[in-house]
């Protein structure tokens, strides 16, 4: 990479499954460095595993990046449509003796790693067609080409989170380029693809640091200019084990139909891994100004669901009545079946957003609570509501109802009321504003009961209030 030459960055999923947060914060920091340093951020599906790739995988892919918004820059690159790019190089190899064909039969490799784990030695390839003539094999058989790599000497990865990692030569056989059906092996198909996207950073799980060390001698075999690595440990579950099932969500789709927000995902996935201080609220223009490769951290980062859901609650708070409401829409369109909200529904949401969004650390709790303003009429009542609607409690709904039937349709208006209402019976507040909740919501929990009359409007209110009166 040239001094004056901005970087390249990539994210490279398998469309083999949904898009796991691990993945999804890959490719997050691919793209936080891509817009922190003004360069660019490349998206390519590597499908090259045809028996396990599927177009529903990729299509949860791209769902996903574009959830979380980060958008890529030029087309999608499909790895497996450049297979014929890939085995050009492989022969290029070929024709200048940095790779030889070997005629090993699956039972010779076979007997060779069994006789290698009898003696306790290493399991790899040993080399046997390296400098053997391939006139010596049998006419017709089948081969694969492999690279020449180096024997002696080491190979060094220089990692912008790791360090220096090195490999001892001796120990890195030589790696298949092209199979017997002359189709590209991954290595090689992801250093070519690399080179010819113009890549210059790679950012990704530590499990790959294996492989750079190979990919590594094949660029250096092809004279090709040296990316930057940087692996990022995997992230742990709560108990510090390897993320799993038992862990909960593993799929950012699993986190989104669970009510949390792009912008909290987002900022959640960089704090695993990536720290500014003792920062924990990190907006995302705030994180492209911010981020850095040096402070990737070295150790496994662990979940933490309280943390996820105190981050989510702070930006439901921060965001804008109208954009939470069309948040929760997009929520009820995913159901099964989806839900759709009418106008006034959401006109009503609106109304009634800084007092519920005050009270939910998700979107499914945010909705839970506004279940009673997306449809019209009387409510049917849980078990607690109706204990609460006794007959005492159904008659006093009933006098209350006519002290209100002209008063100003306000909030403050309706509490005073109710007051006196509860002071004139020789009441408690709440043993009016309870049968008030249940009546009108048709449970015993719900945002603040008087505002909630306001948002419904007289009509609505009076409605749904006369249904349970005795």
């Amino acid at each position: 990479m040239t001094d004056n030459q901005k970087p390249v960055l990539r994210f490279a999923p398998s469309p083999t499954g949904m898009l796991h947060i691990g993945g999804a914060r890959t490719a997050l920091f691919n793209w936080l460095y891509a817009r922190h340093t003004g360069g660019k951020f490349l998206l390519r599906i590597e499908d090259t595993d045809r028996e396990r790739s599927t177009p529903e995988a990729v299509a949860a892919i791209i769902e996903g990046l574009k959830w979380l918004e980060l958008d890529w820059d030029g087309d999608i690159t499909y790895q497996a449509s450049r297979a014929g790019r890939h085995r050009e190089i492989a022969e290029k190899l070929l024709a200048e003796g940095k790779a030889y064909r070997c005629f090993a039969t699956p039972a010779e490799l076979d007997e060779m790693r069994a006789a290698q784990r009898a003696a306790g030695k290493p399991i790899r390839y040993d080399g046997r067609w390296r400098d053997r003539d391939p006139s010596e094999a049998p006419a017709g058989a089948p081969s694969v080409i492999r690279l020449r790599a180096p024997q002696t000497g080491e190979t060094i990865i220089h990692d912008v989170v790791q360090g220096d990692v090195r490999y001892a030569n001796e120990q890195l056989d030589d790696m298949i380029l092209l199979r017997s059906d002359g189709t590209p092996t991954y290595m090689l198909a992801v250093v070519v693809d690399d080179h010819d996207m113009g890549v210059t950073h790679i950012i990704r799980g530590d499990d790959h640091l294996n492989n750079a060390a190979r990919q590594m001698q094949l660029i250096r075999t092809l004279g090709w200019p040296e990316v930057i690595y940087g692996h990022v440990p995997l992230i742990h579950g709560p108990d510090g084990a390897k993320l799993s099932k038992r862990h909960g969500a593993q799929a950012v789709g699993e986190y989104r139909d669970m009510g949390y927000l792009p912008e909290t995902m987002r900022n959640y996935l960089l704090r695993l891994g990536w720290s500014h201080g003792n920062d924990e609220t990190i907006p995302t223009p705030q994180a492209v100004e911010w981020f850095n490769l040096e402070s990737i951290g070295k150790s496994p980062a662990r979940l933490d669901f309280k943390k996820l859901d105190n981050l989510n609650a702070h930006y439901i708070r921060a965001m804008a009545d109208d954009a939470l409401a069309d948040e929760v829409a997009h929520l009820l369109g995913r159901e099964t079946p989806p839900r759709t909200l009418s106008v006034s529904a959401r006109k009503r949401l609106i109304a009634a957003m800084p007092t519920l969004k005050e009270r939910a650390k998700t979107l499914l709790e945010l909705a839970a609570a506004a279940e009673f303003l997306f449809t019209d009429g009387p409510r049917s009542l849980d078990d607690a509501a109706a204990k609460v609607l006794s007959d005492d409690a159904r008659r006093n709904l009933g006098e209350f109802l006519t002290t209100i039937a002209d008063i100003d349709w306000t909030g403050h208006a309706l509490e005073e009321k109710a007051r006196a209402f509860a002071d004139a019976k020789g009441l408690k507040l709440g043993q009016v504003a309870q049968p008030l909740r249940a009546a009108l919501t048709g449970r015993t929990t719900s945002p603040p009961i008087f505002a909630m009359l306001e948002v419904l409007g007289r009509e609505e209110s009076i409605k749904r209030l006369t249904a349970h009166v005795l």
